[in-house]
């Protein structure tokens, strides 16, 4: 017959075994995620497509048009000169965010964008507490061996803004460095992004460290597209802050070109649940987004 004493100590012991499988278990996947993605760039070069994809050729609709972002993270596509785009999107618990962004050059864009919770409920409003803004600068264009590569940085965080952690509900990119490359499988036009970013949603969890993020878009027909991406969330795993469970962000579109200037998308969020909070299961969202030259 156990004693209080060894009662006590087997439940800590399975709680410290359970909390280390889960820990090497989360590990193994950014792992195995990780590697993936470095042999996925390594396999590119033999399947490049044309060049001008991610370079500086002008495109005269979405069909073109190199995706900017995939769901939450950057690529080293820009708005060409003389374009602009207004994004909306549609958010859990009755969220909107809009935003612009305009081409300055072929290599220069900026933006603003704003939003706030509640807004297609019945309660009040959780409404973000400033304009966000941001600029992307691509410093190489694609060529045929070589990868697109831009700078920037974004302030706009997605979902609501959680005003007790001074953060939004996913961080925000920050500053980030970004490579592209583009290539077909068989008639299926394919698009891989790796990049590194620091955001400055750090004041509350003081997780300063940078994160990586990799991702792809695919174009499976003239109107059809898809994007993914997974955020390592190197800047958001810290266990004290209670937050997220090490498990990073993994994010997923589905795309429909409904017209040369329109694009309808459907966004499955954080499949891997990793947020600790409020989270029973992975989020739906909405996003629209129109372009248009002047």
């Amino acid at each position: 017959m156990l004693t209080s004493y060894e009662k006590n100590n087997s439940i800590a012991g399975k709680w410290i075994c359970f909390d280390s499988k889960e820990v090497r278990m989360h590990w193994s996947l950014k792992m195995t995620i990780q590697f993936a993605g470095i042999l996925f760039f390594a396999w590119i070069p033999s399947f490049s497509q044309s060049p001008d994809y991610y370079g500086s050729e002008p495109s005269g609709s979405l069909y073109e048009f190199a995706p900017r972002i995939l769901v939450d993270a950057p690529t080293a596509g820009t708005l060409q000169r003389g374009c602009f785009d207004i994004v909306m999107r549609v958010y859990n618990n009755g969220g909107i965010l809009a935003g612009a962004a305009i081409g300055l050059s072929n290599s220069l864009m900026i933006g603003m964008s704003y939003g706030a919770e509640g807004i297609i409920s019945d309660r009040s409003t959780t409404r973000d507490p400033q304009i966000e803004f941001q600029v992307k600068l691509k410093l190489i264009n694609e060529e045929y061996l070589l990868p697109a590569f831009a700078i920037g940085f974004n302030s706009q965080g997605y979902g609501a803004y959680l005003y007790d952690r001074q953060r939004y509900t996913y961080k925000s990119k920050g500053f980030y460095g970004v490579v592209s490359r583009s290539f077909y499988v068989g008639s299926i036009g394919v698009g891989g992004h790796i990049g590194i970013n620091y955001s400055l949603e750090n004041d509350v969890d003081h997780d300063r460290e940078p994160s990586i993020y990799f991702g792809l878009d695919a174009r499976f027909a003239h109107d059809i597209g898809f994007v993914a991406e997974y955020d390592m969330a190197l800047n958001d795993d810290r266990a004290k802050a209670e937050y997220a469970k090490g498990r990073g962000y993994l994010n997923l579109g589905l795309k429909w070109l409904y017209k040369e200037n329109l694009e309808l998308e459907i966004i499955l969020r954080d499949l891997f649940v990793n947020r600790r909070e409020g989270a029973t299961t992975f989020g739906r969202e909405l996003r629209f987004t129109y372009i248009e030259f002047f």
